[in-house]
């Protein structure tokens, strides 16, 4: 037992933590622990196959390996066309043009506080300043600010008005130029935006086109160990990053690194000594956005790896609701799901870090180019080396350029999100397929005759190394013959299946087909020849129609008229045994099944997809427990059909129920990989070896002599007339909804505003608000050290405007140097805010973001079952929503969020300082901010009101990707996989079109914004200059309002650059508001309700009068007066035709549902007043498929009890469920991990699995459905009696279609139409030669 179960096993901190994940803490080269990377995806490492031959070795990896493909920038672009590329040249050249500007604005700003610094001073205006040039006079000379000599002559009033007048006509000059700027900024940043947004959507659809092309090409191997979850996450998150990295922050990056670089050049050209002189600077923001950005992409590729694996998850809970609620899981699962959050959550915190930092660092380096100028530029003009002009213009285009890139960085982490992003997606796109259905290499028969031929196959499962399946296998099928293959569960049937549709190569031998092997056919060819039938049937979501057309698919009526394609369909329906339930529905062929499948019942489905697989007529057909969820009366006449099939074509059958296969060719006994036997029916009855044992096992108990040759007569005269179906009870009557029965949709309330979304965001990161409040504080010392630019600024040129002669240079020094050493202060300061800031807000939105997904998997994991069964709640839209409405939040938090804050107090605290300072020019300037800001809101306002329109097509085409992805196998043995890919492009292009106009007035609304910031500033310089030169207010007055004003607008223009991101996390937060508020009628988490202690449950349940009708068709009537009684301690069987209502019986008791009239009783207690836990402790479910997780198998035994469990209690478990042998032989024993919904298992083994986790709740009340359908004649037998030995003391209730299953059941209940027509014991039954006596006698294998 060592070898099984771990000795922490009972502890209840090990149930927290199921796949026993733990965070790496230890290293951080890995972002998951080795058990976590078993859960993941394909595993890459070599010393997995060590102990094979390099030849095996080489054949199984070739299955599971997937390449490292090293990603950067422009890997994103590999799809661009000729068209794109042109556009995106343009869109580049735009955003250069666009950076241009701002060098531009930083020479007309140097031009306009020359004019400033040369007026003089106000009170000193007894005289003005006439310049002569290289002359010298006799009159009084003085050196001014231009560096010419001027000559002072007696005050005259007609000259200082002219000094007015030309300084007024020169600053409204410049304002102009400012203006005509603005205009060129905003029409440039229109089409920058546009072009670049445009694009993102473009290349985005064609990537995800790409990956899922790649993804549908894999073989099933590939499958094996990855979850639809993290495919959906995939398409749904991952491209989103990829999206946002290619789309108008690309356009920012080049406007601001061209501003950075022209600034650089024009500032060189200007004073190459003062630019050499702060060179080191430049060199080291470059150096640090390099180094930054490597350690944020891999911090943030190894957070989103986790979130992908926590994807697989939940994709799996979802997909399984019912097992999650009958069985109390939520809280598990939700763990489960929390641990792979824990490891996302480290890598986003150490990811916002290394962000902050590198803000901190640049704000350092870009504030230190301000000191350096300063210092050094005064240095050098008061050695004459430069002059006022081009030293101002060089800090200008110094300050702008550092400023430009130092604005980069949150851009730069959009990008390295989006590559850190695409790594997986691209190795999944770069894998070579091992077997490639799109390859459109290999032969094609011209005549296929349907020899098989297995020689000296031997078989290994990619994902499982240590056990060989087939060891030199050898198998003759000959053409036009049917060969059905029996044996225990696990004995290799459905990997031969598996092996003749090519889902794995083995590792040795050969598959002939007409003699040419297997693997030198076209895999799509061989596959359309080829009709397979799965024992758990997989449809789409789409109407019936469509689901068996896409059988015809590679066929000549593929694409054949639908009135052709239609006759074929209702002649396969007929053959299949659907055409009468089908008929019955309100659409008939045209009704849809639902989100795969859902609202068919199991018969139903099975039915369909047999009628999917026999309407192309192929040569070959597979019968994989094809007929396992029929009735009797259904599997009578589908068997009948297909035999018919069968005829003229080869057909090979994997059947449990020996009645379905008595007339095949030659049945194959298999046991552990081995032919133990073969030969006809009665051949290898003759032996009495195997087989004959395996028959005995499923006899049902004859009556009496003289009762059967009584009813003898009875039978036969049915037989003649053929089978008489039952009426199904799915059969939907349109008929007009009784008082009591009523359906109301609930109305959409209106849309959450602002303000809640916003409380709700508080309240759940109230655990660390002082994380928060300590963040904003520093956004806000941030924003005053911006704001302290103004006074800062005003001192500068004042002391240039009063100390710029020779005589006062000492005094110049002294005033300059201490505004240097002040911006050096302010540098220190930005380095800590900006590091601390972006730290702290990146680890509060990682925090937020954690506790987002682990509520919202909890949420949806509270809702009631008919939340699922709404079509736009499909598993793909639920996983692919869990993602991105957290990932939407996300992306305001970090620098995003630090920036917004900084701007926000620049803005307000700016406008308080610039009144207390001048506050007619605040006033009038500060009008003009709102001017932003309200074009800003509206884009913002647009962009959200957009986004809510269009997530219901994102959703879809992503659920339509996971859908496919689920139902791999289906699809490939369908070759579906072109049609998908037509489908979702389809898609994918409504999507592109419709936003093409959002597009469109985002980029204008965007372009309004920043040109307004240019208006702002001419309308600064104009009516700032006029004040002055009136003499209302000093340059140093000025200057603090304009530079704070001028800040104030960049800030807002910038909070406005993340409108886009904030108008999907308004609607990501009105989702999840929605969603949390969302209190299900039968809820799980209520404390409300009676709860009747554990020892006084008895288990008499009863069905009083009960009607219902399934909340998404309340048209169709389920059940319609339902009277059922069972005692304490009793076991009941429910049977009948498929689609009677069995299944909806165990729903109700399971309380998955109420009755919309009548009551489902509990010990005499109305279940619907019970508190939902604790009733559901009392109940264990197995059902007709059975589910299973990713974890091990122990972890899967032990969901079974609501309380933590010890390692014999799980061993006792299994030993009853007859599995624990079989657990044991595997290397890993009960370690040995389950795979993708139980993918790495059997059928059989994953039964047997679901019935140990069942017994292990030791309940009152035991719910088969179907339990044992999916086990061998064998297992069946020796499960069967641990189940009549576990139902003692405790009520069963069992549907079943295999009749030996419930022989002894104390009373069969058997159902037709919602209602119950006959009940009795077995024997009462058989001797009322009703009903049951015609199911019995169709299951006899005596004849």
């Amino acid at each position: 037992m060592a070898k099984s179960i771990s000795d922490a096993s009972s502890s209840s901190e090990d149930e927290k933590k199921p796949f026993n994940l733990s965070v790496n803490e230890k290293s951080d080269n890995s972002s998951l622990s080795s058990k976590a990377s078993d859960y993941s995806a394909i595993p890459s490492v070599d010393h997995e196959f060590a102990g094979l031959s390099e030849r095996d070795a080489e054949i199984l990896r070739q299955q599971v390996a997937v390449p490292d493909v090293f990603v950067s920038f422009f890997t994103l672009f590999r799809y661009a066309t000729t068209r794109d590329k042109l556009l995106l040249f343009a869109g580049i050249l735009v955003s250069i043009a666009e950076g241009v500007m701002r060098p531009l604005m930083s020479i007309v700003f140097g031009s306009a506080s020359q004019e400033f610094t040369d007026f003089p001073a106000r009170g000193s205006m007894n005289g003005y300043n006439q310049t002569y040039y290289n002359q010298t006079t006799e009159s009084w000379y003085y050196y001014n600010s231009t560096g010419n000599y001027t000559m002072q002559y007696d005050y005259d009033a007609e000259y200082a008005m002219f000094a007015i007048e030309r300084f007024k006509a020169n600053i409204s000059r410049l304002a102009l130029y400012l203006f005509l700027i603005g205009i060129g900024v905003a029409i440039l940043t229109f089409l920058k935006s546009f072009i670049f947004i445009d694009r993102g959507d473009v290349l985005a659809s064609r990537i995800k086109e790409h990956y899922l092309a790649a993804t549908l090409r894999q073989n099933v191997g590939y499958f094996d160990k990855l979850g639809a979850g993290e495919i959906t996450t995939r398409i749904s998150s991952d491209t989103v990053l990829i999206q946002n990295a290619m789309s108008e922050k690309i356009g920012y990056i080049v406007s601001h690194t061209t501003t950075f670089i022209v600034a650089m050049v024009i500032a060189y050209v200007r004073s190459y000594l003062l630019t050499s002189i702060v060179l080191g600077n430049i060199l080291a923001i470059m150096a640090l956005s390099y180094v930054g950005s490597k350690y944020v992409t891999l911090y943030t590729r190894k957070s989103q790896e986790s979130l992908s694996v926590g994807s697989s998850l939940a994709e799996e809970a979802f997909s399984s609701i019912r097992n999650v609620q009958a069985f109390g899981i939520q809280e598990r699962m939700t763990s489960a799901y929390g641990t792979f959050l824990e490891i996302s959550e480290k890598w986003s915190i150490k990811a916002g870090n290394a962000t902050g930092l590198m803000a901190g660092l640049m704000s350092f380096l870009g504030f230190g180019i301000d000191v350096l100028t300063y210092w050094q530029g005064t240095r050098l003009y008061t050695e004459r080396v430069l002059d006022f002009a081009d030293m101002l213009t060089v800090i200008m285009l110094l300050f702008s350029g550092a400023f430009a890139f130092s604005i980069v960085s949150p851009y730069l982490g959009t990008i390295a999100s989006g590559v850190a992003a695409s790594g997986k997606i691209f190795s999944t796109i770069d894998r070579e397929s091992a077997i490639d259905s799109s390859s459109d290499i290999g032969s094609r028969l011209s005549e296929v005759k349907g020899d098989i031929e297995l020689k000296n196959v031997r078989f290994i499962y990619p994902s499982r190394l240590n056990v060989t399946v087939l060891c030199d296998f050898n198998l003759k099928i000959p053409a036009g013959k049917t060969v059905a293959l029996v044996g225990a569960s696990g004995s290799g049937k459905s990997t031969i299946v598996g092996i003749i549709e090519r889902f794995y190569n083995p590792v040795e031998g050969e598959v002939l087909l007409d003699g040419h092997d297997i693997r030198s056919l076209n895999i799509r060819w061989l596959r359309q020849n080829i009709a397979l039938v799965s024992q758990e049937p997989s449809l789409f979501a789409c109407s019936i129609f469509e689901n068996i057309c896409y059988g015809l698919i590679g066929t000549p009526y593929e694409f054949a008229t639908k009135e052709a394609k239609m006759e074929l369909v209702i002649e396969a329906c007929k053959q299949a045994n659907a055409w009468d339930f089908i008929q019955d529905l309100p659409e008939k062929l045209d009704t849809s099944v639902g989100q795969r499948g859902f609202l068919m019942s199991g018969g139903q489905k099975q039915r369909i997809a047999i009628a999917r697989a026999i309407v192309s007529n192929p040569r070959i057909l597979l019968l994989d427990e094809a007929t396992s969820a029929l009735d009797t009366k259904s599997e009578g006449v589908v068997q009948e059909a297909l035999d018919r099939a069968s005829k003229n074509r080869t057909t090979i059958v994997i059947a449990h129920r020996l009645s379905t296969i008595k007339d095949a060719d030659n049945i194959v006994v298999m046991r552990t990989g081995e032919i133990l036997e073969q030969g006809t029916h009665s051949e290898l009855l003759a032996k009495k070896a195997e087989y004959y044992g395996l028959v005995q096992a499923q006899r049902i108990k004859a009556l009496n002599e003289s009762t059967e040759e009584e009813l003898l007569s009875t039978t036969e005269a049915t037989n003649e007339k053929g089978i008489e179906l039952g009426n199904y009870n799915s059969r939907l009557e349109k008929v007009q909804t009784e008082a009591t029965i009523t359906f109301e949709e609930p109305e959409a309330g209106p849309a959450h505003s602002i303000k809640s979304v916003l409380v709700m965001l508080y309240a759940i990161s109230r655990r660390d608000l002082s994380i928060i409040f300590m963040a904003l504080l520093t956004g806000c010392f941030t924003g005053a050290a911006y704001i302290g630019l103004g006074p800062l600024y005003g001192l500068l040129t004042e002391a240039y405007q009063l100390y710029g002669e020779p005589y006062y240079f000492d005094q110049l020094k002294r005033e300059v140097y201490a505004v240097a050493i002040y911006f050096l202060i302010e540098a220190v300061v930005l380095l800590f805010t900006n590091t601390i800031g972006g730290s702290l807000f990146g680890y509060s939105a990682s925090r937020v973001a954690r506790s987002l997904r682990s509520m919202s998997f909890r949420s949806y994991l509270r809702q009631d079952v008919k939340y699922f069964d709404e079509d736009s709640r499909s598993v793909g839209a639920l996983t692919s929503a869990l993602g991105n409405n957290a990932q939407s939040i996300f992306a305001l938090g970090g620098s995003t969020s630090n920036k917004m804050v900084e701007a926000i107090f620049i803005v307000l605290g700016g406008f308080i300082v610039s009144m207390a300072f001048a506050w007619k020019l605040a006033i009038v300037l500060y009008v003009s901010v709102p001017t932003i800001l309200v074009v800003g809101y509206f884009r913002f306002k647009f962009l959200a009101e957009f986004a809510e329109q269009t997530k219901s097509e994102n959703t879809s085409s992503s659920s339509y990707a996971c859908e496919a992805t689920s139902a791999i196998r289906t699809v490939l043995a369908l070759t579906r996989e072109e049609e998908i890919l037509q489908r979702y492009k389809a898609d994918l292009q409504k999507i592109v079109e419709a936003n093409r106009v959002a597009n469109f007035k985002s980029a204008f609304f965007d372009g309004l914004s920043r040109g307004i910031q240019f208006f702002i500033m001419a309308l600064g310089f104009y009516y700032g200059g006029n004040l002055v030169a009136d003499g209302e207010y000093s340059i140093f007055q000025f200057f603090i309002v304009f530079i704070i004003i001028v800040f104030g607008a960049e800030q807002s223009t910038t909070i406005f650059t993340f409108a886009p991101e904030m108008g999907k996390a308004l609607m990501a937060g009105r989702s999840l508001k929605t969603l949390f508020e969302s209190v299900p009628e039968i809820d799980a988490e209520s404390t409300e309700g009676v709860v009747i202690p554990a020892n006084e449950v008895t288990g008499e349940l009863e069905f009083k009068d009960v009607h219902f009708r399934y909340p998404t068709r309340p048209e169709v009537k389920v059940l319609k007066g339902l009277n059922l009684k069972v005692k304490k301690g009793q076991f009941v069987a429910l049977v009948g035709s498929s689609g009677c209502g069995k299944s909806t019986t165990i729903g109700l008791i399971e309380s998955f549902y109420r009755p919309q009239k009548g009551k489902v009783l509990l010990d005499g207690h109305d279940v619907s007043t019970l508190n939902v836990t604790e009733y559901r402790n009392n109940i264990a479910l197995v059902q007709q498929e059975p589910v299973l997780y990713s974890g091990s198998i122990k972890f899967n035994v032990a969901l079974g009890s609501p309380n933590p469990v010890t390692d014999e209690q799980i061993e006792s478990a299994c030993r009853k469920a007859n599995i624990h042998n079989f657990i044991m032989s595997l290397p890993d024993g009960y370690e040995t991990l389950c795979g993708a919904k139980g993918s790495l298992l059997s059928g059989g083994q994953k039964q047997r699995i679901a019935i140990a986790r069942a017994l292990i709740r030791e309940p009152k009340v035991l719910l088969l459905d179907e339990a044992t359908s999916a086990l061998d004649s064998e297992s069946e037998k020796i499960v069967q009696a641990a189940l009549d030995e576990a139902a003692k003391g405790r009520t069963t209730i069992a549907v079943a279609h295999r009749l030996s299953t419930i022989q002894n059941a104390d009373v069969i209940y058997v159902f037709e139409d919602g209602k119950i027509v006959e009940s009795g014991t077995h024997q009462q039954l058989l001797m009322n030669g009703g009903k049951y006596f015609g199911l019995v006698k169709l299951q006899a294998l005596e004849n």
